[in-house]
C-alpha cells in the first residue's frame, strides 16, 4: 500500500547523496528525446563533435556523464582548458563567457570525438576567434529543456529517491504545482524540504511542504 499524504513509513537519516546518473536513470520527454536518441546512437555520429545546451538541471551533465561512460571519455570544465588537453574522446562541461578561445577550437579540429555542454545554443556563445565563431555556428547541437508535468513529476520522484526518501505523488504534484515550473527550481526545493525533514526530524509529507512552501523562497543551493 502506497504512503498517505502525511504518513510516509520513511526513516530520515543524514545519508550522504549519490544521484543516479546511469543511462536508465534519464527521464526521456519530448524536450529532450532527440538528444537522447543522438547520444544513443554513437558511435554512429555524423559528426565527431556536438553539443548539449539548457537551463540548469535540465540534464546536460547526467546525458554527458551517460556518453562519457558510453566513449569512454574524460570529463572536464571548460574553465580548465587551457591547462592541457587529454588525448581521446572529451567531454567539456560549462562552454561559455569566458572560455578558453583557442583550445576550444583547437578540440573543434583535431577530430577526436568530443561532447561540450552549456547554458547557450553555440551560436549564442560569446566567442571572438573568427574561426571559433565559424565552427561553433556550424556545430550539431540539441537542447534539453521545456519540461512539462511528467517530466516534473518523474524528476522530483527520482531526486527524492536518490535521497532514500519515499514522497506520495499527490505530495509531490502539490510541490510542483507551486514552485517555478523548471528542472533547478524542484531540484533546489526537494534538497530543501530534505534538509527540512532532517532538522525538524518529520517525514517528507503534505504538512512538511505546505510548510516550506508559505515560508520564504528557498535559497538556491547549488
Amino acid at each position: 500500500m502506497p504512503p498517505s499524504e502525511d504518513d510516509v513509513t520513511q526513516l530520515v537519516l543524514p545519508l550522504e547523496l549519490r544521484s543516479a546518473q546511469g543511462r536508465a536513470d534519464f527521464i526521456v520527454a519530448p524536450g529532450n528525446a532527440r538528444a537522447v536518441a543522438f547520444i544513443d546512437s554513437f558511435p554512429h555520429w555524423p559528426a565527431p563533435a556536438a553539443a548539449l545546451y539548457g537551463p540548469p538541471a535540465s540534464g546536460k551533465s547526467h546525458l554527458a556523464a551517460v556518453w562519457a561512460g558510453k566513449a569512454g571519455a574524460t570529463v572536464m570544465d571548460a574553465a580548465d582548458l587551457s591547462s592541457g588537453i587529454p588525448d581521446g574522446p572529451l567531454v567539456v562541461e560549462n562552454v561559455g563567457r569566458g572560455v578558453a578561445e583557442a583550445p576550444l577550437f583547437a578540440l573543434l579540429e583535431r577530430g577526436a570525438p568530443l561532447l561540450l555542454t552549456s547554458l547557450a545554443a553555440p551560436p549564442d556563445w560569446p566567442v571572438a576567434l573568427p574561426d571559433l565563431v565559424s565552427r561553433s555556428r556550424a556545430l550539431l547541437a540539441f537542447a534539453l529543456w521545456a519540461p512539462d508535468d511528467a517530466l516534473l513529476m518523474s524528476l522530483a520522484v527520482k531526486l527524492f529517491a536518490d535521497r532514500q526518501l519515499a514522497v506520495p505523488e499527490s505530495v509531490i504534484a502539490h510541490m510542483i504545482r507551486s514552485l517555478e515550473r523548471s528542472p533547478g527550481a524542484i531540484r533546489d526545493f526537494v534538497a530543501q524540504a530534505d534538509a527540512a525533514a532532517l532538522v525538524a526530524k518529520r517525514p517528507v509529507n503534505l504538512s512538511l511542504i505546505k510548510d516550506l512552501l508559505q515560508g520564504p523562497p528557498p535559497p538556491r543551493l547549488f
